[in-house]
């Protein structure tokens, strides 16, 4: 063992510690980051609470003494958006939990669940708020509203608008969904107070009552809040498409390996913001043995990892006909007949074994046509121009952009 390592050349040892040293200081890199964001999600979340708590007090002081549904509505909304709040902090401290026995990727998603517990306080408080005015609508009570009222409205649409700014420009800083959803619908809550706001002149300037109805308005936009922010929730935690331009990022990587001739099948896995998993095929020529692949994928793994924070847990291989012209020939009958149904969106991973007489290769189908009947249609065309060959045709599904 000894003479092994001594007969190593100083540069390559040199190269490979330098490698080591710069993969344990970016791991200590994303543990910094993972606690910093962790902080300025808490941080961020508390100054909401006592905002909110701030408002409820004040709007619902308004509400009581005005008699005004509308505005002791826009405080429960407010209460919910604390509540919210309070969910983001305990979803942020059990997402930064480090990875255990039971959950080697993390507890990251944890953050999802929290965000579809306020998409469902959102969606209850605006319900509640719908029955509650549709009630005033049919027994209506006159409101009383003061000058001191009035500048209460006002300064809370103010707070409101400061906040919303502040909250989603720090959830969009550190990838928060649960920040950048509850600095939205700060702003939003802002432009229903002002609703709240115009009701109350136009009853002081004119006596006309607006009250449930502009209650009943503040509902039905918490409701659609609150249906949407579940839905794009549900959205992360079952799978969605990745970004186009994600994909085209990791490929362009990937491709400035040398011997790499292309880059397949791109699928990510999210267990939370910022914590990305992955598998890939590449695509390389059929001479490389197997110490060549293994180093290859290694250095792959490596700048993906440095350069995206995306960790690929697999990389499967598609062997190319580097050096058979023959072989050339039928990838490109092949490619084209395939290629002629506007369902087969890509052919790849070709290989022909002219001697064993096989023929392999992948194709997206798109989600116009029944797998099962694509393969069938293919198996019968392309064994119609080689009869004499075994096939291997496998269906992928187009998860992410080409």
């Amino acid at each position: 063992m000894r003479s092994l390592i001594q007969s190593e050349e100083p540069g390559v040892a040199r190269k490979r510690e330098v490698k080591k040293t710069k993969m344990s200081e970016l791991s200590n890199d994303i543990a910094v980051l993972s606690a910093n964001r962790e902080k300025t999600i808490v941080k961020t979340s508390v100054i909401g609470i006592l905002s909110n708590l701030l408002l409820v007090g004040f709007k619902l002081f308004v509400g009581l003494v005005s008699n005004s549904i509308a505005v002791i509505l826009d405080a429960v909304n407010n209460l919910s958006d604390a509540l919210s709040s309070v969910v983001t902090i305990i979803g942020a401290k059990l997402g930064a939990k480090q990875p255990d026995k039971k959950h080697p990727l993390g507890y990251g998603r944890v953050e999802y669940l929290s965000s579809m517990i306020i998409a469902a306080l959102v969606l209850y408080a605006g319900l509640t708020s719908l029955v509650e005015s549709v009630k005033k609508i049919f027994s209506p009570e006159t409101a009383d509203y003061s000058a001191l009222s009035l500048v209460i409205i006002s300064v809370a649409i103010a707070v409101k608008i400061v906040l919303g700014l502040y909250v989603k420009r720090q959830g969009e800083r550190v990838h928060s969904g649960a920040l950048v959803a509850s600095g939205s619908d700060a702003l939003f809550d802002a432009i229903l107070s002002g609703s709240v706001l115009a009701s109350a002149v136009v009853y002081l300037l004119w006596g006309l009552s607006l009250e449930a109805y502009v209650g009943a308005i503040i509902a039905g936009f918490i409701v659609k809040a609150g249906l949407e922010m579940m839905i794009e929730t549900l959205n992360d935690i079952i799978g969605k498409r990745e970004d186009p331009e994600t994909i085209k990022a990791l490929k362009e990587i990937i491709r400035k390996e040398e011997a790499v001739l292309g880059v397949y099948d791109v699928t990510l896995f999210n267990y939370g913001p910022d914590k990305n998993y992955g598998s890939l095929h590449v695509e390389l020529p059929d001479h490389l043995n197997v110490d060549e692949v293994d180093r290859i994928t290694r250095r792959i793994q490596s700048e993906v990892y440095e350069q995206t924070g995306i960790i690929l847990t697999g990389i499967g291989v598609y062997s190319y006909n580097s050096s058979n012209d023959e072989a050339a020939q039928m990838r490109n009958a092949v490619q084209k007949t395939v290629l002629s149904h506007d369902w087969a969106l890509q052919l790849h991973g070709f290989y022909a074994d002219t001697e064993k007489k096989t023929i392999r290769f992948d194709v997206v189908v798109s989600f116009d046509i029944d797998r099962n009947e694509a393969l069938k249609i293919l198996q019968d065309e392309v064994h119609a121009l080689y009869a004499d060959y075994e096939l291997l045709i496998v269906p992928d599904v187009d998860v992410a952009d080409l």
